[in-house]
């Protein structure tokens, strides 16, 4: 004889324990008001039942997938990472998920994700690409983090040109005469171009002297660490003061430095860009360093890219950025 196996608690069920109206459960499983003792019977009763709400059946009937699709270049780079870690926390709590897609800043691969969208696969799309090839439309739900795509496509940043100039005028405080601001990147146009020009800025504005170096990431780091060497090989030490466009940056920096002979801090002090900590966010930091509010960047996008009106967000946003010492300066 086989045991008839009892039925999953429906919703109807809830109604019934709670001693409500089925119309009222709706509206406490769907967020919406309802009185705090409706409320509470209603949750009792579920927990009671043990009835769980079916969130993708709920989305499939309001024609959403409660999927946002984040686009990185990668996550080999630890700023990407803490991104999208702080990204999935972000949506999770507001019972969303997250699908990663690495691109490599291949635009078939971003296109893809676009696609997604138009075929409601995902709600949206957190983007932080360099693709120059990227055709984003004002009427698809996007949020883009480091690079303005459009007025109507909201940007989240951090403050890149205020942290060029805090990395300068620390430089100056600490004793540095001879400037230099290294930079490697996208071709692609984007908000951290704007570190560079607020760290010349400043020094052009209080006389400091300053070189300012920039290469393509897509030539590899031979040619920055051919330029160290002409400025730092055989005793030169034509700098003594160095901001890098990123931490990652930085710590490749130094190490070249230090085969030239060259002591950090005692010789040359440097400066990264991020707030990047070894192992997790509670770490040590790998350097000096500018840094980015990630996880306010990340709520951010995610509040702009799940509210019922993108259009009142503005066209970018910058949040404040920090200094702190991580011991490549004198302090």
């Amino acid at each position: 004889m086989t045991m008839k196996q009892s039925k999953s608690p429906t919703m109807k069920d809830v109604a019934r324990e709670a001693g409500v109206a089925l119309g009222t459960v709706s509206k406490v499983f769907n967020g919406i008001p309802v009185g705090k003792s409706y409320r509470d019977r209603v949750m009792a009763a579920a927990d009671k039942l043990g009835y769980s709400v079916n969130s993708y059946a709920r989305g499939l009937r309001a024609n959403k997938t409660n999927t946002v699709a984040l686009i990185l270049p990668s996550v080999d780079h630890m700023f990407f990472a803490l991104l999208a870690d702080y990204i999935c926390d972000a949506l999770t709590k507001r019972d969303h998920r997250m699908v990663l897609a690495i691109t490599r800043d291949d635009p078939r691969a971003e296109a893809r994700c676009i696609q997604m969208v138009r075929q409601n696969k995902v709600d949206g799309i957190i983007g932080l690409t360099y693709s120059a090839d990227l055709d984003v439309g004002d009427d698809l739900p996007y949020v883009s983090i480091d690079r303005f795509i459009s007025p109507g496509i909201p940007c989240v940043s951090s403050d890149n040109f205020n942290g060029g100039s805090i990395a300068a005028e620390k430089l100056a405080q600490l004793g540095c005469k001879k400037l230099l601001f290294l930079r490697t990147g996208s071709h692609v146009a984007g908000e951290a171009d704007k570190r560079g020009a607020g760290f010349t800025a400043w020094c052009q504005m209080n006389g400091v002297s300053c070189e300012a170096r920039r290469f393509d990431d897509r030539e590899g780091l031979e040619p920055v660490y051919a330029f160290l060497g002409r400025h730092f090989g055989e005793g030169r030490r034509d700098f003594d003061g160095i901001f890098c466009s990123t931490d990652m940056l930085a710590s490749r920096t130094r190490a070249c430095l230090e085969r030239h002979g060259v002591s950090v801090p005692e010789d040359v002090q440097i400066i990264g860009y991020d707030g990047i900590r070894a192992f997790n966010s509670e770490g040590d930091l790998f350097c000096s360093t500018i840094v980015q509010p990630v996880k306010q960047m990340a709520e951010t996008a995610v509040s702009i890219l799940l509210s019922e009106d993108r259009t009142a967000a503005p066209a970018l946003i910058c949040l404040p950025v920090t200094y702190e010492a991580g011991g490549t300066t004198r302090e």
